[in-house]
């Protein structure tokens, strides 16, 4: 895998996109083969996972993205939205993507001790 800018995205046009709240990663196929990856390596102190879905998956189906785009808020909380629980640290991600057909938010949150990491990365798997 190569980690690359998650907004290297637009202008692809998707085929499949797999993502469960809950998880850890998260998969995107375009229509020419290419497969990226959203993903957190999990360490013993930390739990980074995808929180939220709004949107429609299916709307990123089929048409070229217009926009890819990631928004992150470390140890604050954005307008609307509670920390689940209490945290040392904790991080908010959010992976904007949009077609002509909508647009959906992935929400990931990231909790730990402070001595691990709380980001998302992404990759192309070759």
């Amino acid at each position: 895998m190569i980690n690359i800018e998650f907004r290297e995205l637009v202008g692809k046009t998707l085929s499949t996109v797999m993502c469960e709240i809950g998880n850890d990663e998260i998969l995107f196929e375009t229509i020419s083969g290419d497969r990226y990856k959203l993903y957190h390596e999990q360490d013993c102190c930390e739990n980074v996972n995808v929180e939220d879905i709004i949107g429609d998956l299916e709307d990123l189906i089929g048409s070229p993205l217009l926009m890819a785009e990631e928004v992150s808020c470390k140890d604050e909380n954005p307008e609307g939205i509670d920390i689940p629980t209490y945290q040392e640290s904790f991080t908010w991600t959010f992976y904007k993507l949009a077609t002509i057909r909508g647009s959906v938010t992935i929400r990931w949150y990231g909790k730990s001790n402070g001595c691990y990491s709380e980001s998302v990365n992404f990759a192309r798997i070759k």
